[in-house]
């Protein structure tokens, strides 16, 4: 960033301003300028250091910095690290468990019913797969999703 412009416009208003005031005035503001530039150019520095300061605060944990190169100050911005992409952890999918009934019980026509409760990824993934349709035969009152 270059502040010669704004140290120029400085040194013109101190000139404006000794013009009203007469000869010896403007004599002054001549021998005054050229001292008071570096003075100039160090609290704009100073202002733009603050102003970044706040900036950073406002940004952290990103950061802005002030450098100086040569006489003119340049600005470093630092952004805040990116967030990292949350890797979709993905649970391998549970066979169904089966008990086997007891040996010589013979199968007596009795419903059980059987409450799964599947992780969210597979819920969506199984829900379109399911149609509900009813059941024949004795006991048939309940629907029951087709295997």
């Amino acid at each position: 960033m270059d502040l010669t412009p704004y140290v120029d416009n400085l040194r013109r208003e101190l000139a404006a301003a000794a013009d009203a005031s007469g000869d010896e005035a403007r004599a002054l503001a001549e021998r005054l300028s050229v001292p008071l530039e570096s003075a100039a150019r160090l609290t704009l520095l100073n202002v733009l250091s603050a102003a970044m300061g706040d900036v950073t605060r406002e940004l952290a944990p990103g950061s802005v910095d002030v450098r100086l190169r040569g006489l003119d100050p340049e600005f470093v911005v630092t952004p805040p690290p990116a967030p990292e992409p949350v890797a979709e952890v993905r649970e391998p999918a549970a066979a169904p468990v089966v008990a086997a009934p007891p040996a010589g019980d013979a199968d007596d026509g009795t419903m059980v019913r059987i409450n799964l409760r599947l992780p969210a990824h597979l819920k969506g993934r199984a829900r379109p797969q399911t149609r509900v349709r009813p059941v024949r035969g004795p006991g048939a009152g309940t629907p029951r999703a087709r295997t």
